[in-house]
């Protein structure tokens, strides 16, 4: 019986991940399918239930149902638990169920691919959402400097800080905060799916440094494009992201890692 791996996500016909888990089979060699599954919004665990029963080993987990996947898991990796997000599934041999969170190393795994160590780096993260919780911990693993957290709502910069204040040097700011640089930003909202660019000051971006903006299109996102009108040394989107933390929930269910760059350059071809 074919060993069976999926995406589900409401919505989901637009996922790319199929198409990268595919590409990472063929690459290693390994048996599988991996297809997109479509979870109503209120049946998640319902969903999900009725996959194992069919064989399903292991699932990713996109919007809006990491929260829902993290509440199923009988056991967290520390990264998941903090994040308080799941986004890989995984059935354990006993039948438990092991949840993990790979998007900040996707992250991080494409920012080393794309400019190298990130040790002593003062970092800005611009957004406390979701996307920007499940990434803090695996950046402040990388030795960074510190990590400045801005948001729109200041209070919600100010939570997500207390939940890592252990793991290394974080604080916040007012998001328009001015008179200090950084060298590197990452832009975790989602503010370029509306061609909106996050109110932080020009000031923040020097000659050296690098933005990351965690979403990705056909052509820059609008985050991007108003950071080269600042003059950033250089700007990356999050297609590396994407690729990368589908790589790492590969690594977690078959024991192999896949190689990325091929993957991201068919992908990017495509888009």
């Amino acid at each position: 019986m074919t060993e069976r791996y999926a995406v589900f996500g409401n919505p989901i016909a637009h996922s790319k991940s199929p198409k990268i888990h595919s590409m990472f089979a063929t690459q290693t060699a390994q048996s599988l399918s991996y297809e997109a599954i479509l979870a109503p919004r209120d049946e998640f665990e319902l969903s999900f239930r009725k996959f194992t029963a069919n064989n399903g080993l292991g699932a990713n987990v996109t919007v809006p149902f990491k929260e829902y996947a993290f509440a199923l898991c009988d056991e967290l990796s520390e990264q998941a638990e903090l994040a308080g997000a799941v986004n890989t599934l995984s059935v354990l041999s006993n039948g438990k169920i092991r949840g993990d969170n790979t998007d900040g190393l996707g992250l991080v795994a494409d920012l080393k691919r794309s400019i190298g160590s990130l040790a002593g780096l003062n970092v800005l993260l611009v957004g406390a959402g979701g996307a920007a919780r499940g990434c803090v911990l695996p950046l402040l693993q990388s030795d960074i400097a510190e990590l400045t957290i801005v948001n729109r709502t200041h209070t919600k910069a100010e939570t997500l800080a207390d939940i890592f204040n252990d793991y290394g040097h974080v604080k916040t700011l007012p998001i328009n905060h001015t008179g200090q640089s950084y060298d590197l930003i990452i832009n975790s909202t989602s503010s370029s799916l509306t061609g909106e660019v996050p109110n932080i000051s020009p000031e923040t971006i020097a000659a050296h440094t690098v933005c990351y903006d965690m979403m990705y299109g056909s052509v820059a996102t609008a985050f991007n494009v108003w950071a080269v009108k600042q003059n950033a040394n250089r700007v990356i989107d999050g297609l590396g992201m994407l690729v990368g933390q589908a790589a790492e929930s590969f690594l977690i269910w078959r024991k192999v890692m896949p190689e990325v760059e091929p993957v991201l350059i068919q992908l990017r071809s495509e888009l």
